[in-house]
């Protein structure tokens, strides 16, 4: 039975909740205009979550900012945006959900983590006593009807259109947020529906990981039955270059554009090339197009697995950052771009199904992005320890 509460702990007040969020930290890289941005905000998030003095920082927004949450509640957050194809919109709710062991099968990865990968997060956690940030749930529970029906019961308690000058995925991107006291009708019935399915985890495996490492009885958790995946892209320099080996490769020409299922489209000096993936095994992790880039075009390049995080052969780009890539290789920052066809939520589910009985069965890093991201400080939630 997977349980989830109400959450606790500090809302940003109105007047300030434009100004206080920012995306998640994992997506600021250092040095960047977006990082330059945040920082220039005196009242952003972003010094709690990555500057010098988080203490200080979080002192300071609860003095202004900042105000109680003290009676637990859900937070039903809807997310609507606009995308070549039209109006986009995604409701889920902030829960505290339980922390519980891998093995309970209650919450699901289908990721590997890594002790030395959490630090950052544990410390910062342990230093403010909050959890600052969500870790992003799938579900199977039918839980949109119920949230529809909150959302559109009565106006939001919050609604916001933050501005990160063009530079995150997330600027200008409308959020609202109807809180949900847990011992309502509703809350209860979302609790009884979260009960009924276990939990995947999406996005924010370490971020779940130094919650189990921390003794937290809850996370503070998003939970959503519908979600889309974006394509995982990827910018590369191998050991060879991209003309020594394209030869030898079934290329076609065509257009720099997210790719067919079991295709990688190619960017190259201008041009781009499609590539047909030949060989698709029928396990749930060696068929996943990201497996087969890894194993028709990787080795051409004189590319290794433990490559794959070196900065100096990869960085890795969200499916609408394609320009960008072409921008990056036209620059000579790497060799070539190639883009994959999304991860379905089917093929990410049946991955973490499998990996229930064998724990070596995960999927490969840099394999889904989920987008959009969630705004970080819509909610700071007080954990408690494991009794």
């Amino acid at each position: 039975m997977t349980t989830i509460n109400g959450l606790t702990g500090l809302l940003p007040r109105r007047e300030h909740a434009n100004a206080l969020v920012a995306p998640p930290y994992d997506v600021i890289k250092p040095g960047t205009p977006l990082e330059t941005l945040l920082k220039s905000r005196a009242g952003n998030l972003w010094h709690v979550t990555l500057g010098s003095d988080p203490l200080k920082a979080l002192a300071e927004l609860t003095a202004s900012a900042l105000l109680p949450l003290d009676r637990p509640s859900f937070l039903v957050y809807e997310q609507t945006w606009s995308t070549a194809q039209g109006p986009q919109r995604r409701i889920g709710v902030f829960t505290a959900t339980e922390v519980t062991d891998y093995a309970r099968g209650e919450v699901i990865r289908h990721e590997k983590t890594f002790d030395d990968k959490v630090q950052g997060r544990l410390a910062l956690t342990r230093l403010t006593g909050l959890t600052l940030e969500p870790v992003f749930l799938l579900t199977r529970a039918p839980i949109t009807p119920l949230l529809e029906r909150v959302a559109v019961a009565r106006a939001p308690d919050y609604d916001l259109t933050p501005d990160f000058a063009g530079l995150n995925d997330l600027h200008a991107l409308r959020s609202r947020i109807w809180l949900l006291p847990e011992d309502s009708s509703d809350g209860v019935e979302l609790r009884a529906l979260v009960a009924q399915q276990p939990l995947y985890i999406a996005d924010g495996h370490h971020r779940y990981h130094a919650a189990l490492k921390n003794g937290q009885s809850h996370c503070l958790a998003y939970v959503v039955e519908r979600a889309a995946i974006q394509a995982y892209n990827r910018v590369i320099t191998g050991v060879k270059r991209f003309a020594e080996i394209k030869a030898s490769l079934p290329l076609t020409p065509s257009t720099w554009a997210t790719p067919a299922k079991h295709h990688a489209r190619i960017w190259h000096q201008g041009q781009a090339w499609d590539l047909a993936f030949r060989d698709l095994p029928a396990d749930v992790v060696g068929r996943l197009d990201c497996s087969c880039l890894e194993r028709e075009l990787y080795p051409q390049l004189g590319l290794t697995h433990a490559m794959i995080k070196d900065p100096a052969h990869f960085d890795y780009y969200a499916e609408w950052e394609l320009p960008k890539m072409a921008e990056v290789v036209a620059r000579g920052d790497y060799d070539l771009a190639v883009a994959l066809h999304p991860v379905s939520i089917d093929e990410l589910m049946a991955v973490a199904d499998a990996g229930r009985n064998d724990s070596s069965i995960v999927m490969p890093e840099k394999s889904t992005f989920f987008a959009p991201k969630i705004l970080s400080g819509l909610v700071l939630y007080r954990h408690r320890q494991r009794a």
